[in-house]
């Protein structure tokens, strides 16, 4: 392949002389790849996805169709001259030339558009053949259909057969296969088979009890010298040639004969679909099989195979065939052929219809079962959801797994102390513009690759959801991100003109961890959101002190070796351990935002009196959850004593006037004060003990107290009020509901006045007279 900076297309067999002419914009992008795209079915001339291109067709009568995705850009007035802008397309582009009156399609122009990832096609290789072998894995669980008896139709349409040739390709079509085939021809297993051979007697050197009869009875005999010793045994004659058994090494065994068979059954296959495609004009897919034929065709060729006959039964339990190199391999191949041919799978044309080989779309689906395989390792999967992924349906067996399709996989993790209800969803959308408690998104409908849910057992997901006990960590696959690690770790801004121009070119960086943020943001209960792609390098940024909230990326890359997966797993178990801990910060904040939202906020919960900012020490100063005890003191003599030491006493026990300690009235902050005759009172004084202490009659006269009359009182200690907001402010204490409510239950009138109660400081603000 050589890069070139425009390339000329010959077009005689439309017109005589007729020419495409096609320029790249951007040096490396355009290439001739005429050595060596055949071996991977491409067109010669290649493009790169997310470059521009002019084109000019020589006759102006002439032009280039339209192929979707704005991809043909035709000059506003001279139609046969354009820009041909690829965008995020990869595969063979297939662009009708047209006659520019009559819109009659003479030809197709095939151009190849690379991926901007290098490697792009072992990837797209590697993960279509996993994807066959997970489908395959689950058609051969018990409660599967497989029981189910389907013959591959050839009379479906060529899309649904080209659907069935890639899962089949994926398989027979590797290096793998091709290395497994290779070790067997090199090193077969052999077996030691007897021929029969007549030979001269005197190159005998071992006999049998037969070779004993021949010497005595065989034919064709000769006279023996009148000397030779046999004769004093009554012997006289003896046999020219005697029958010999000559033992050798035989290649014709059961499992070399499966082999053989294997390879057969895969060459009848494509042979079928290659006259498929030439019946249907489907010429990719009659490329492609006829690369496959003449691999399968050069491995039958093997002298090998001449020796070997057809099989009368097939030993799929031969210790050969499951454990030595090779033969395994080719097992396992052949066991999931036959389910790979009835499979259907819809989500197919969204990776190589019409030529296309849609990398990053194949990549979401690769990862959904690498993500499955890691789920089920760690969670207990209920296997009727499984079982589900594939379903019978009149074409065959359709696997249910399609972009904008949702897939949910329930499941269940036991630590001991605490269970864990688990569902991993495909695709689920987030419906927009729910109102709180309502599951889904408060602004627009959203919708992650990948959502794994938590929420304890025993609990319904809609109820979970309610009470703020679910959590959602959402995964976006992003094939095109080539190293989101370097761009994450940046601090310079970038244009945002620029960043879209890029993303249309397939190129995703801060639009990535901007739509993490979205999902983070706008999602309820959402606790993570994250970018899973093919990198080396994983990110993990808390948004706290706990691994969730959290935003990052997780490397998982297309590979049989290594795909990187063990950082993600050990990230899962990390939340899960979260989880566990029921002392974390994301459960108090799971509690409190319930408690706060679970009510709407009433017309009249609104303060708008001046009071102290809540910084530093009132940092804590919340007005709903401030509370203000309401005191009495009787005399002159008594507030004197309370400036003084700085001390506030209340009674004790179950009689009139008795301080009731509840959590408002322990947790109290402020203590407000009046006397006989006040209707409204200024004097505030902030509590600085750390709860109430008790004190007997002798302590309270030790500290100078007049005349105590209770054996025991509880006492707090005081100081006074020092903010702005709170100086020369008065409040009508009479107009407060607890104050109230103590007139109309209390019997004695005499107490009335003096009885302690506690109220919100929001409640004592709307009692605000000054």
């Amino acid at each position: 392949m050589k890069s070139v900076s425009n390339i000329e297309i010959n077009l005689d067999s439309v017109k005589e002389g007729l020419r495409l002419w096609i320029d790249a914009r951007r040096t490396d992008s355009l290439f001739d790849a005429e050595e060596n795209a055949r071996e991977h079915n491409e067109a010669r001339f290649q493009l790169v996805e997310g470059c521009l291109y002019d084109f000019q067709i020589s006759d102006p009568d002439f032009v280039l169709g339209d192929v979707g995705e704005n991809i043909i850009q035709q000059h506003r007035r001279t139609k046969n001259l354009g820009t041909i802008a690829p965008n995020i397309f990869v595969g063979t582009l297939a662009i009708p030339l047209l006659e520019k009156e009559s819109f009659q399609e003479h030809c197709k122009v095939e151009l190849e558009v690379q991926s901007i990832k290098s490697g792009y096609r072992d990837d797209y290789r590697d993960m279509l053949e996993l994807i066959t072998e997970k489908c395959t894995d689950l058609l051969l669980q018990a409660n599967s259909p497989v029981s189910q008896h389907f013959e591959i139709d050839y009379t479906k349409d060529s899309q649904t057969l080209y659907q069935k040739f890639a899962f089949i390709k994926s398989v027979i079509g590797t290096d793998e296969f091709a290395e497994a085939v290779h070790r067997i021809v090199t090193a077969p297993v052999t077996k030691w088979t007897e021929t029969t051979e007549e030979k001269d007697i005197r190159n005998a050197r071992r006999f049998s009890n037969a070779n004993i009869k021949e010497i005595l009875k065989g034919g064709r005999r000769t006279k023996l010298p009148e000397t030779h010793y046999l004769r004093s045994y009554g012997i006289g004659t003896l046999p020219e040639r005697i029958t010999t058994i000559r033992k050798t090494d035989s290649v014709d065994t059961p499992e070399n004969r499966f082999i053989k068979h294997a390879l057969e059954n895969f060459l009848k296959f494509c042979t079928d679909i290659n006259n498929k495609a030439q019946e249907f004009g489907h010429k990719k897919m009659e490329n492609e099989s006829e690369l496959l034929i003449r691999e399968l065709e050069g491995q039958l060729h093997h002298t090998l195979f001449k020796d070997i006959l057809r099989p009368t039964t097939l030993q799929l339990n031969s210790p050969v065939l499951q454990r030595k190199e090779g033969y395994r391999e080719v097992l396992r191949v052949w066991l999931m052929f036959d389910l790979a041919a009835k499979l259907i799978w819809k989500g197919g044309d969204d990776i190589y219809s019409g030529g296309k080989k849609d990398i990053a779309t194949l990549y979401e689906y690769w990862l959904f079962f690498k993500l499955l395989d890691l789920f089920q390792s760690i969670f207990d999967i209920e296997p009727k959801d499984i079982s589900e992924l594939i379903k019978e349906t009149p074409d065959g067996l359709n696997l249910q797994i399609r972009q904008g399709k949702y897939t949910a996989l329930r499941g269940v993790y036991d630590s001991g102390s605490r269970k864990l209800n688990i569902r991993f969803n495909y695709n689920r959308s987030f419906g927009g513009r729910k109102t709180y408690p309502d599951s889904g998104s408060w602004t627009t409908t959203l919708r992650p690759d990948y959502t794994l849910s938590f929420w304890p057992f025993g609990i319904s997901e809609a109820e979970a959801e309610k009470q703020e006990l679910i959590v959602h960590v959402h995964f976006d696959a992003k094939y095109k991100v080539a190293n989101l690690a370097d761009f994450l770790e940046q601090t310079t801004e970038k244009n945002h003109d620029e960043e879209k121009v890029e993303n249309k070119k397939g190129i995703y960086k801060n639009a990535d961890l901007l739509k993490m943020h979205a999902y983070k943001d706008a999602i309820r209960r959402t606790g993570g959101a994250y970018v899973l792609y093919p990198g080396d390098k994983s990110i993990n940024q808390k948004g706290f002190h706990e691994i969730i909230p959290g935003l990052g990326a997780f490397p998982v890359k297309p590979s049989k070796t290594d795909s990187g997966i063990g950082e993600l797993k050990a990230f899962i178990l990390e939340i899960i351990e979260h989880f566990i801990n029921r002392a974390s910060q994301r459960e108090k904040i799971a509690f409190r935002t319930f408690d706060i939202y679970k009510n709407p906020p009433a017309s009249d919960d609104m303060i708008k009196e001046a009071m102290p900012e809540p910084y530093n020490t009132n940092r804590n100063l919340i007005p709903d959850d401030t509370f203000v005890l309401v005191g009495y003191y009787n005399s002159e003599e008594q507030y004197n004593w309370i400036r003084r030491t700085g001390l506030y006493n209340f009674r004790m026990g179950s009689g009139t006037g008795s301080l009731v300690l509840d959590k408002e009235t322990v947790s109290s902050k402020y203590l407000l004060l009046h006397t006989s005759g006040d209707t409204d009172s200024s004097n505030l004084w902030r509590i600085v003990s750390k709860g109430l202490k008790v004190f007997s009659k002798d302590d309270l006269i030790r500290k100078g107290y007049p005349t105590p009359s209770q054996d025991n009182y509880l006492v707090i200690q005081i100081e006074p009020v020092t903010d702005n907001e709170f100086k020369n402010v008065r409040w009508d204490f009479k107009r407060l509901e607890a104050y109230q409510r103590i007139q109309r239950e209390e019997q004695n009138p005499y107490s009335k006045a003096g009885l302690p109660f506690t109220v919100s400081l929001t409640e004592l603000m709307r009692a605000k007279t000054k």
